[in-house]
């Protein structure tokens, strides 16, 4: 009995539709780590949320207090976005009436914030972000998360809010939550990464940053795309046909 709930459970967060939404979601918080006010910032990152000095944090020697830090940072930021995910989620539960309006305005709000995020939208470009600085060290990691997911907007904000309209499409909290946490995943791994070998990826970063452009009007472009897709029906469409895909198969016994 209580694998046959804890398999509806599973196929009620991630059945259907929202696996198609997930690798989205999670792309998205990938565009985000790669966005102007992350990348370049990233060593200051993770000396606040280690409580160590930039200059220790690139030379790797103490690996497991910025990987300490950096993980509670993440959980801080990834609480606010899979609260948000949850919110919007049962906001689409309320709404499913107006279902094919909610789709339109959150495609139009999608290619908006994609030519924001793109850079084609000069004027509204510009970052705004709180100015709390919270004491450093581990036990304010999470704190320095929780900051960094409520001020950098919209330089993160862009992504974030295709994934919460995706939630709100989704129509129940717990795939909100979901496809939050997905987002979550795909903005913080990159940080744990750099957490645990950041000497070793100083490099790769670097390369990045240099090509950061390219990545934004990437990542602009797939939030523009998305928008379409919820404006034309297209979203739809495509969850028809995964789900169709999904039923055939069998259970395995």
């Amino acid at each position: 009995m209580v694998a046959f709930d804890l398999g509806d459970w599973a196929r009620d967060a991630i059945g259907g539709s929202v696996l198609l939404a997930m690798p989205v979601a999670l792309l998205a918080g990938l565009v985000s780590f790669f966005s102007p006010c992350v990348l370049p910032l990233l060593p200051g990152y993770l000396s606040y949320a280690s409580g160590l000095s930039v200059t220790e944090v690139q030379e790797g020697g103490r690996r497991g207090r910025v990987l300490a830090g950096t993980a509670l940072f993440v959980l801080g930021f990834a609480i606010v976005f899979v609260s948000g995910g949850v919110l919007f989620g049962t906001l689409g539960t309320t709404l499913m009436t107006w279902r094919t309006q909610l789709n339109v305005i959150g495609g139009v709000l999608a290619i908006v914030l994609g030519l924001v995020f793109a850079g084609w939208v000069p004027f509204a470009s510009r970052t705004v972000r709180l100015n709390l600085r919270p004491r450093v060290g581990l036990a304010a990691a999470p704190l320095l998360g929780i900051v960094f997911a409520l001020g950098w907007t919209p330089c993160i904000g862009p992504a974030l809010q295709v994934v919460l309209t995706l939630a709100l499409n989704e129509a129940t909290a717990l795939r909100g939550a979901v496809l939050a946490l997905c987002y979550a995943l795909g903005l913080g791994l990159p940080f744990l990464i750099a957490g645990f070998a950041f000497d070793r990826m100083a490099g790769t970063v670097e390369f990045v940053r240099r090509h950061h452009r390219g990545l934004q009007v990437t990542g602009g472009v797939m939030m523009i795309a998305v928008g379409v897709l919820l404006i034309t029906g297209g979203w739809d469409v495509l969850m028809a046909e995964l789900r169709q895909w999904a039923s055939a198969f069998g259970t395995v016994i």
